[in-house]
């Protein structure tokens, strides 16, 4: 087995790969020296970058297992689309950002996918303004071709959302950039950037402004990408792509009806992507075999969603079909683990190969210990395992008179856990919910009633007394 011929890595590219796979996440860059297999996936959601390209919509669940390195390919996906002219908005879900609320996550979650807006040229995020600069720059050039006032080619540009849901305004507040672009009136712009990020929390300040009546809150987060979506195409890329991680969160929901609520917002934006209602807006869900086929909590749950994401009956065995919602990450093979051993000793190595600490005879070393420890989950929820060999590695770089024969057996290979699902089902967690008896009541023969009022949106108990 070869490799192909290494490239020169720059120092600080090597040093952010390698950090970030140490500490178990994902690096922000350079993911095209270490990405592996994956092939046939990475194709089926190329088509769906196309479709958006073309005017369309899509929806996706990539579904694995904890650590199979779901938040890498999403990464990678998300750097694919960037090259080919999409804008990209990405956040993971959490406890404070949800796509249904009432008490501010939704809008937590939308200001989280502008603070993380990018584009080619700005790829690290924070592209908003960029993206209206863009809008700005080609409306003039419009207007200086046609001998028509700037204004009036905006206007034109921009009366295709004001048929929308919440399209005036989001009308209104690019208008306003223009004007302040206009005048010099770096104030206005401001504004006006704050308005689409969500960042104003009342519609007086709003008003006071820019002189629009609404702002992005929870109620109207879907109807806002939906706008931006229209209103990038309008700025000359080929769609937008929202790519959203970490959907256990909506799994881990202890009230029923708001995980419900939030389901519900998910089969509207399915419905929305298989009817074709929505223009070039892609959605990309990552989440864990529980998060969808759970029937108590997960998406099963929801009767309508189960109908909609159920899997083809006959990709069974070796069939398999990437058309449908469901894209489950295929667990990387033996061969695909060695070469993205390879490739991460080639990173270390900053693409030298004179200055490699291992040989193929040592990964190979390093790949049988892990099999005799923890058989085949080694390559299968791969993040414990490259944690481990970078470690082996930045023990022999710091320590020039160890062989890696030194080191290799001494690696503690541990199978990847699933933390997030811990809380739900541990004896602690049980125990923790149980309603202990008061001293008085447990003598007493009066039954003790316990009585509880859910937050509709929340995860918390609102009141509670016996």
């Amino acid at each position: 087995m070869t490799e192909s011929t290494p490239s020169i890595i720059r120092p600080r590219e090597r040093d952010a790969i390698l950090q970030s796979l140490r500490a178990g996440v994902v690096p922000r860059a350079g993911q095209q020296h270490i990405q592996v297999g994956r092939v046939h996936e990475v194709r089926a959601l190329l088509n769906d970058i196309e479709r958006i390209r073309d005017g369309g919509s899509g929806s996706r669940f990539v579904i694995g297992e904890y650590g199979s390195g779901k938040t890498f390919f999403l990464h990678v996906i998300r750097s694919v689309a960037l090259q080919q002219k999409l804008v990209t908005v990405h956040a993971d879900l959490s406890p404070d950002r949800r796509l249904h609320a009432t008490g501010g996550q939704a809008r937590s979650l939308y200001a989280e996918l502008m603070r993380n807006m990018s584009t080619r040229a700005a790829p690290d995020g924070g592209a908003v303004s960029n993206v209206i600069e863009r809008f700005v720059t080609q409306a003039l050039g419009e207007a200086r071709e046609t001998n028509t006032p700037a204004e009036s080619v905006i206007r034109y540009k921009l009366g295709q959302l004001t048929e929308l849901t919440g399209g005036y305004d989001f009308a209104e507040v690019i208008a306003k950039y223009w004007q302040g672009h206009d005048t010099g009136n770096e104030q206005l712009k401001s504004d006006a950037v704050r308005w689409l990020r969500g960042e104003f929390s009342t519609r007086t300040d709003a008003r006071v402004a820019l002189g629009v009546r609404t702002i992005i809150d929870d109620s109207n987060v879907y109807d806002q990408l939906k706008l931006l979506a229209i209103f990038v195409r309008l700025a000359g890329f080929g769609g937008l792509l929202v790519c959203l991680d970490e959907m256990v969160n909506l799994y881990k929901l202890a009230n029923t009806q708001a995980r419900n609520s939030n389901y519900e917002q998910i089969l509207r934006i399915l419905n929305d992507s298989t009817q074709g209602t929505a223009v070039g807006l892609g959605f990309i869900f990552g989440g864990t075999p529980d998060f969808l086929l759970d029937t108590r909590r997960g998406l099963y749950s929801y009767t309508a969603l189960q109908s909609r994401l159920a899997e083809n009956s006959y990709a069974t065995g070796d069939r398999v079909d990437y058309s449908g919602p469901v894209l489950r990450l295929a667990n990387l093979t033996a061969e695909d683990f060695y070469i993205l051993l390879c490739k991460l000793r080639n990173v270390q190595a900053g693409g030298n190969s004179e200055a490699y600490l291992v040989n193929d005879e040592g990964i190979q070393a390093f790949m049988n210990h892990c099999s005799q420890r923890i058989g085949d989950a080694y390559f299968r929820t791969p993040r414990n395992t490259i944690k481990g060999f970078l470690d082996l590695l930045a023990v022999l770089e710091q320590n020039p008179g160890l062989h890696w024969t030194d080191l290799v057996g001494s690696f503690a290979a541990v199978r990847e856990s699933n933390p997030d699902l811990e809380p739900l089902d541990s004896p602690e967690a049980t125990a923790a919910n149980v309603v202990q008896r008061p001293p008085s009541a447990a003598s007493s023969t009066e039954p003790v009633s316990v009585f509880a009022q859910e937050d509709p949106d929340g995860d918390e108990l609102t009141s509670f007394r016996l």
